[in-house]
């Protein structure tokens, strides 16, 4: 009885035994494809971020340095000699045309025209004097009752008289003027910067002394220095037409900051200077904030030619500086991807501008780079549409980061894991793997 039960035992046993080799083999088989990824047992393909090339026109920036310039300027200088009495202004605000500034002594000057009016009040009794002598003279002489020249030069006496009132009036005049130059007027609006000159202090016209500036900066110049051969590559770049007046002008403050307002290029010089081989363009740009400040450093960015057939391509595919050159990847018809060296003619906002080195319609790698470090040279990549995301957000969830989803899956599977977005089923297959036999 006892050897009827053992030859059950031994024969459930072995049945056990066969139908657990038969699930093995069964899950062994189903989960062959999952963990290798790829028909054969190879990994998938890494997937990279691409862009397809396209000719399209293009401007041709260039930064260069640039100094402000306030739009107008204006020396306040005293114009007659004197002691300065008083300033009427305060230090660095806005004055308005014609107003006062100083007030010199207008005593000596007051004087001077007092004696002027009395010169003419002087002259012009002679004169009454000769015309009234010139008037009795002229109808003796015709009746000869006098001889002519007596009449002759009672005449020539009157018309001295005459210049000698338009002389004593001209002295008034100067006078005048004089008198007004002692109070010294704002000759242009604009921001008045600190006084020269104190209260009691001599000026003098013969000197010239400068008194205050005043400045306008609600509109700035900016003077532009650029290599002469600079300006000739871009020229050549361009088909040989240069830059041209209202050219847009983009001013990056000492911080890297944009200067909101966009100034324009005024015109270039036709001269080269022989000491240091440059040309000075100039530009202006509204600055009503007063953002900008006379004799301010700044640098600009200016479109001086545009290119009928560019390539832009993002500043992250772009290797520069290398042994070779500017080099990109590439790529092929193949899907394997390639080195190739290119032509940087210049930048446009976060991307290079590529001259020489690519067609029309090729692949251009832009992300994935790392995925490709841990692989033989030419294993073939799976090309995916790429799509800039703006700094610091999150990357999309559709198309545009499947590589990124995919290289995750993949390294879990790699590990022996299951990623979590994995149908439970796969949990069976995965207890077999780890050599654990189920119950």
């Amino acid at each position: 009885m006892r050897s009827h039960h053992s030859s059950l035992s031994l024969t459930r046993i072995a049945a056990a035994s066969l139908v657990a080799v038969t699930l093995l083999s069964a899950c062994g088989k189903k989960d062959a494809p999952a963990a290798g990824g790829a028909p054969g047992g190879g990994m998938p393909a890494p997937e990279v971020g691409v862009i397809t090339t396209k000719f399209e026109q293009v401007a041709l920036q260039t930064e260069l340095p640039a100094r402000a310039e306030p739009f107008r300027t204006s020396q306040v200088r005293a114009r007659v000699d004197g002691v300065v009495l008083k300033r009427l202004f305060t230090e660095g605000s806005e004055v308005k045309e014609g107003q006062s500034l100083f007030q010199i002594d207008p005593g000596p000057y007051q004087a001077q025209l007092a004696a002027a009016q009395a010169d003419v009040g002087s002259a012009q009794a002679t004169l009454n004097q000769a015309t009234a002598q010139a008037n009795r003279y002229k109808p003796l002489v015709e009746a000869n009752a006098i001889s002519q020249q007596e009449y002759t030069n009672a005449v020539a006496a009157q018309k001295q008289a005459e210049a000698a009132v338009a002389a004593a009036r001209a002295r008034v005049r100067i006078a005048q003027i004089n008198s007004g130059y002692a109070n010294v007027y704002a000759p242009i609006s604009g921001r008045i910067g600190r006084a020269l000159v104190t209260e009691g202090a001599i000026v003098s016209a013969a000197q010239a002394t400068e008194l205050a500036l005043i400045q306008q900066t609600n509109q700035m110049y900016l003077n532009i220095t650029q290599s002469a051969s600079e300006l000739q590559r871009l020229r050549k770049q361009a088909g040989g037409s240069g830059s041209s007046a209202n050219v847009p002008v983009t001013v990056l403050l000492d911080d890297g900051t944009e200067l909101a307002a966009r100034g324009k290029l005024l015109f270039s010089d036709v001269t080269v200077d022989q000491g240091t081989g440059q040309v000075t363009l100039r530009a202006t740009v509204p600055n009503t904030d007063n953002a900008l400040l006379p004799g301010q450093y700044v640098r600009v960015r200016i479109a001086q030619a545009q290119l009928p057939n560019g390539i832009i391509v993002p500043q992250q595919a772009v290797t520069r500086g290398g042994a070779q050159g500017d080099t990109l990847t590439v790529i092929g018809a193949d899907n394997k991807p390639a080195q190739r060296t290119v032509k940087i003619a210049s930048q446009q906002g976060s991307s290079w501008i590529v001259t020489e080195g690519l067609k029309e319609g090729e692949r251009v790698m832009v992300d994935g780079f790392q995925k490709l470090q841990m692989l033989p040279p030419g294993t073939p990549v799976k090309a995916v549409a790429w799509q800039a995301t703006a700094p610091g957000a999150a990357a999309p969830a559709g198309p545009a980061a499947p590589a990124t989803a995919n290289a995750a899956a993949g390294s879990a599977q790699t590990a022996g894991q299951v990623p979590a977005s994995a149908p439970s089923g796969s949990t069976a297959g995965a207890a077999p793997a780890a050599g654990t036999p189920r119950r």
